[in-house]
């Protein structure tokens, strides 16, 4: 999967320093959440793991990792805003979403799976004209509490 917590937490703050930004405690938690959490997580979910934080700070500090490309939105089939780690944080991947609670879970491929699906994907584009320079696949269905 991605890399060790020690290395995940100097990366942010390196990319925060870049910005011109602390590596706050406050921040330092929400990550330390988002990687408890082990999936993409609304900030209701996030403070149901933390319930003495404010809502109104978590905000900020996601749009704030956001912006310097630490996580990124994921959209769901409802109108949740999930959040996760970028993709060079914890490494490229995959979601599940279930049509019926709208939970998203993280799911990684095999490489010769993955390659497969580049090559797939450069055939069908090949006509196109568009280059593509990475994708996402989001598989929908129902998870196992809902089946």
């Amino acid at each position: 999967m991605g890399p060790r917590l020690v290395d995940t937490h100097e990366l942010i703050s390196a990319r925060l320093r870049e910005a011109g930004q602390l590596y706050t405690k406050g921040r330092r938690e929400l990550v330390e959440l988002l990687l408890r959490a082990g999936r993409p997580a609304t900030v209701p979910e996030i403070l149901e793991l933390r319930p003495s934080l404010t809502q109104s700070s978590l905000y900020r500090n996601m749009a704030d990792l956001e912006s310097v490309g630490v996580v990124r939105r994921v959209a769901g089939v409802d109108d949740s805003t999930r959040y996760e780690f970028s993709v060079d944080i914890i490494g490229h991947h995959h979601h599940t979403i279930c049509t019926v609670c709208g939970g998203v879970d993280d799911f990684f491929m095999p490489a010769a799976a993955e390659h497969s699906l580049e090559a797939a994907l450069d055939e069908a584009l090949s006509t196109t004209g568009f280059q593509s320079n990475s994708h996402r696949l989001d598989v929908f269905g129902t998870c196992p509490n809902c089946t």
